[in-house]
């Protein structure tokens, strides 16, 4: 007993055809002679990408804070309770630092960066 044959996408399409069945001289030169009609072809636009912004971790420099662990557990336990990261408190304290001590905030520290 003969194996039946291996079906790809070819032979597939060839036998979806218009009339429904397979057509003669096999299913692959069919295809390859009548290809199947109504496809759209698709061009791609390959222009240049967009530039990328650097994201913060590539233009930050990093900062390692030693906290005491009662005082890391605070910090956390008021993230949690306002449903935003650590380091959103943390630049918020720096920021009150700043004003508090008479310098410019972050805001405008970075915007004159910016410029």
């Amino acid at each position: 007993m003969s194996r039946p044959p291996k079906l790809d996408l070819a032979s597939i399409v060839a036998s979806a055809g218009p009339a429904g069945g397979a057509r003669k001289g096999g299913a692959r030169s069919a295809a390859r002679a009548n290809p199947p009609t109504g496809a759209e072809i698709v061009r791609l636009d390959v222009s240049a990408p967009a530039p990328r912004t650097a994201t913060l971790k590539e233009r930050a420099k990093q900062m390692s804070v030693y906290l005491e662990p009662p005082v890391y557990d605070q910090l956390r336990d008021l993230a949690y309770a306002e449903r935003t990261k650590m380091h959103a408190l943390m630049l918020e304290a720096l920021d009150l630092l700043f004003k508090q001590r008479g310098a410019r905030s972050i805001e405008q520290v970075l915007g004159e960066n910016a410029r």
